[in-house]
């Protein structure tokens, strides 16, 4: 990892200048910086990375406003966006991802459409957190979590303590949180939910009606199947290092298990900026790291050494 001078890009039509006030490091960040990959995606160029970032618009018609910046341009003409799935869209560019550069600088310029406005209640850094939120609301989606629902969360890094947050504030119970790591394992204590367990220690009769796998390692995907109940829904969040997933198909097809794969995100900035606003869901406890540009490469040993919870870049 360098840090480089460039020159402020110039917002072509129908685009702004956005000043970045914060970027919030995600694990497939890590995955580009310790693995050169993600999945069968490879980095090839120097990229510029960072999805999670929001700031302040200088110029154009959202000039002097914060905004939440969505990483995600949809095409949306393909059949997957016309569908209304476009976070599967074929033709999406993404931010930090591909030959696309991210929000790891002090400007980019940005279409105005997917940037969104957050009131006075929010800063930059809680606008970085809004798309691990968005994620943590399109699994939950995915889910199908009715009111009064029994979840798991497995994997208590910061889209698994946002998990909990997002479940219980739809009226679920979060009867179980699952994590190796002792200061997660607190931390699910204060997102919410009701136990909280390392794996060695999760029993065999646990049947929530959906679990949610939040790792991207095998044994966190078997512990989700273990804890599921016949007939429930497991959604896979979680982004395994080697783009393989595997687990013991004879306990998945006794339960009749329904096994969904989350993909980033829909059209949710909306909603998760309201869940914030309204005080139901809490992001800003979760940074524990905050860095300036000059350390971004200390800023990333630290998230991938997992010693904390959410690490900020604040260029």
């Amino acid at each position: 990892m360098r840090v480089a001078d460039e020159d402020i890009p110039v917002p072509g039509p129908e685009e702004s200048l956005v000043r970045v006030e914060a970027v919030g490091i995600c694990g497939s960040d890590l995955h580009w910086f310790e693995e050169g990959g993600i999945g069968d995606a490879q980095i090839g160029n120097p990229l510029v990375v960072g999805h999670e970032f929001a700031g302040v618009v200088e110029g154009g018609p959202l000039d002097g406003r914060r905004v939440a910046v969505d990483p995600a341009l949809h095409c949306g003409h393909c059949a997957r966006c016309l569908e209304g799935n476009p976070n599967l869209c074929v033709n999406v560019v993404f931010a930090g991802h591909g030959s696309c550069d991210g929000g790891l600088r002090r400007y980019l310029s940005w279409p105005t459409e997917a940037l969104h406005p957050l009131p006075d209640s929010m800063d930059g850094v809680a606008g970085a957190m809004l798309e691990p939120l968005g994620v943590a609301i399109h699994a939950l989606d995915l889910g199908h979590v009715h009111l009064g629902s029994d979840v798991a969360v497995v994997g208590c890094g910061p889209i698994g303590l946002l998990m909990i947050e997002v479940a219980r504030a739809a009226g679920a119970r979060v009867v179980l949180a699952v994590d190796p790591l002792p200061h997660r394992r607190e931390a699910a204590e204060r997102a919410g939910a009701e136990r909280v367990l390392a794996p060695e220690d999760v029993p065999d009769d646990v049947g929530v009606d959906v679990a949610f796998e939040v790792a991207g390692t095998d044994p966190a995907v078997d512990t989700s199947m273990q804890v599921a109940r016949a007939g429930a829904r497991v959604v896979l969040v979680g982004i395994p290092s080697d783009d393989r997933t595997s687990f013991a198909a004879s306990l998945a097809r006794r339960k009749g298990l329904t096994i969904v794969m989350a993909r980033r995100m829909k059209t949710v900035y909306p909603r998760a900026i309201r869940l914030v606003d309204r005080g139901l869901v809490d992001v800003d406890w979760l940074t524990s790291h905050r860095f300036p540009l000059a350390q971004a490469g200390e800023a990333f040993a630290v998230a991938a050494a997992r010693t904390g919870l959410k690490v900020v870049v604040e260029p």
